[in-house]
C-alpha cells in the first residue's frame, strides 16, 4: 500500500509539471488568429457587437469589427454567434501561493512575527507559482487574472499583493496593491477592539509621514514598511480594505479622504447604506454576490441587491468571494450572474468581472476588454458566461490557446475510462 501511493504522489507531481511546462511554453509566444462571427462583449463603452470579428497579431487586439479582412498565414476561428468575452477575475484570492489550505507548508500568503507584526512592505507576489495546479482549474471557467491577496495573520495590516496573468508568466503586473482588514474580524489582532485600528492605523501614518522617530520603542513599523507605507499614503498604489459593517465603511471613508489616499472595498456587507458617500468619493467594492445572511454582527444589512444598489448609486462594482475563494474561483461567475438576478444589469455583472477590476488594480491599460491595443486575453463561451450551466468552449491568453485540461479532468477521464472497461 505504501509503495502504491508514493508511485500515485509521483504519477502526480509529474502529471502537474507536464501541464505546467505545457502552459508556460504555450505562453513563450504570442500568437495571431481571427475570431469570426461572435457576439462580442467588450466589456468596454462600446458595449456588444454582434456578428463581429476580433483580430489578434503578436498577442494584442488590433481590431474589433465586422467583415475584418484576414491576413496571410492568419489562422480563422469560426465563433458562429458565440460570446466572445474578455478573460475573467478570479477575485482576490490565493491562487499560485497556496496550494492546500491545510498544509502550512503550502500557504504563502500570511505572515506570522510576533515581535514586528505589522509589516507593510510584505509582499505575497514574491512567492507566485505560476505553475501551481489551481491555474488550469481556474482557466477552465474562463478566468485569466486574479489579484493575489496578503492574508491577515500577525497583524490587521496584511501586506502587499498585485495583479498576475494565468499565461504561465511568473511575474504580476500593474502596481502593488496593500491589504487591510477592518472591523469584528480582525479585533483579535488588535487588542479586541475595533476603536484599537484606527489608533494603531493613525500611528502607522504618522511613522511613515516622519512623525515618529525612527528609532521609537513604541514604533509600529520598520524602515522598510514606513517606506511602504509612505508610497500609498502619496497615492501611489491602492489600499484594499476588507470591511463590513456601514460604521466601519463610514470611519474609512473619513480616513482615505483625511489622509487623501486610494481605497477600495472588499466585502462591504452593508456597504448599499453608504452607496451616495462611496460613489461620491469614487470609492470601488468588491462585492461577495452570496451573501445575504448575517454571517456575523458586521453582516447584519446583508442583502443580494448589494450590488445593484451600489451600482445604481455610480459606485463601481466588481466581485470577490470569501471563503476559500482560490480554490473556489469558478464560482466567480456565479456571484455575478447571482447580483444580476437580483438587479444589476447584466453589462455591469461582465463588467465587475473583467473591465472594473482592472481599473480598480491598475491594470486596465493590459487587459479587462477587448479593445485595439490590449492584451488579447479571451474567451469563447458555449452559452451565457454569467450562466453556470454554460462553458468556456477556449481560453486564449495574449492570444495563445491555453490546454482546456486540469489535474481534475485528467482524472475525471481516467477513472471515466476505467470504469468503462467491462
Amino acid at each position: 500500500m505504501g509503495m502504491f501511493k508514493a508511485m500515485a504522489k509521483s504519477a502526480a507531481t509529474l502529471g502537474a509539471a507536464v501541464m505546467a511546462l505545457a502552459c508556460i511554453a504555450s505562453s513563450a509566444q504570442a500568437q495571431d488568429l481571427l475570431v469570426r462571427g461572435a457576439t462580442v462583449a467588450t466589456a468596454s463603452a462600446r458595449g456588444n457587437v454582434e456578428d463581429a470579428d476580433v483580430l489578434v497579431q503578436g498577442g494584442i487586439i488590433r481590431a474589433v469589427g465586422r467583415g475584418l479582412s484576414v491576413p496571410a498565414g492568419v489562422p480563422v476561428v469560426e465563433a458562429k454567434g458565440r460570446t466572445l468575452t474578455p478573460a475573467l477575475f478570479g477575485g482576490i484570492t490565493e491562487i499560485g501561493i497556496e496550494e492546500v489550505s491545510g498544509e502550512s507548508s503550502t500557504v504563502d500568503s500570511a505572515l506570522k512575527i510576533g515581535e514586528q507584526p505589522l509589516r507593510p512592505e510584505f509582499d505575497v507576489t514574491l512567492a507566485y507559482n505560476p505553475a501551481s495546479v489551481l491555474i488550469p482549474v481556474a482557466r477552465l471557467d474562463g478566468i485569466g487574472f486574479t489579484a493575489l491577496g496578503a492574508a491577515t495573520g500577525g497583524g490587521f495590516v496584511a501586506g502587499q499583493g498585485g495583479v498576475v496573468r494565468f499565461d504561465g508568466s511568473a511575474d504580476p503586473i500593474g502596481p502593488r496593491a496593500l491589504f487591510l482588514r477592518l472591523g469584528a474580524a480582525a479585533s483579535e489582532l488588535t487588542g479586541q477592539s475595533r476603536a484599537a485600528q484606527w489608533m494603531l492605523l493613525q500611528q502607522m501614518v504618522d511613522e511613515a509621514r516622519g512623525q515618529v522617530a525612527a528609532d521609537s520603542p513604541h514604533a509600529l513599523l520598520t524602515p522598510a514598511g514606513r517606506r511602504t507605507l509612505a508610497r500609498y499614503l502619496s497615492g501611489q498604489g491602492r489600499i484594499v480594505v476588507e470591511v463590513d459593517r456601514a460604521a466601519d465603511i463610514r470611519q474609512l471613508l473619513r480616513w482615505a479622504a483625511r489622509e487623501k489616499v486610494k481605497i477600495a472595498i472588499a466585502g462591504g456587507a452593508e456597504a448599499w447604506q453608504l452607496a451616495p458617500e462611496l460613489a461620491a468619493a469614487k470609492v470601488p467594492v468588491f462585492v461577495d454576490a452570496l451573501g445575504n445572511l448575517p454571517a456575523t454582527f458586521d453582516q447584519i444589512g446583508a442583502t443580494l441587491e448589494n450590488a445593484a444598489r451600489l451600482q445604481r448609486a455610480g459606485v463601481p462594482v466588481a466581485f470577490a468571494q470569501r471563503d476559500d475563494a482560490s480554490h473556489n474561483a469558478r464560482k466567480m461567475r456565479q456571484l455575478a450572474g447571482n447580483a444580476v438576478a437580483n438587479g444589476l444589469p447584466w453589462a455591469d455583472g461582465l463588467a465587475g468581472l473583467t473591465r472594473v477590476p482592472a481599473e480598480v488594480l491598475g491594470v486596465a491599460d493590459q487587459i479587462g476588454s477587448i479593445e485595439p491595443g490590449k492584451r488579447a486575453d479571451l474567451v469563447l463561451w458555449e452559452g451565457d458566461p454569467l450562466d453556470v450551466a454554460h462553458y468556456a468552449e477556449q481560453v486564449w491568453l495574449g492570444g495563445r490557446a491555453m490546454p482546456m485540461r486540469s489535474r481534475q479532468t485528467e482524472l475525471r477521464d481516467r477513472y471515466l475510462q476505467r470504469n468503462a472497461q467491462p
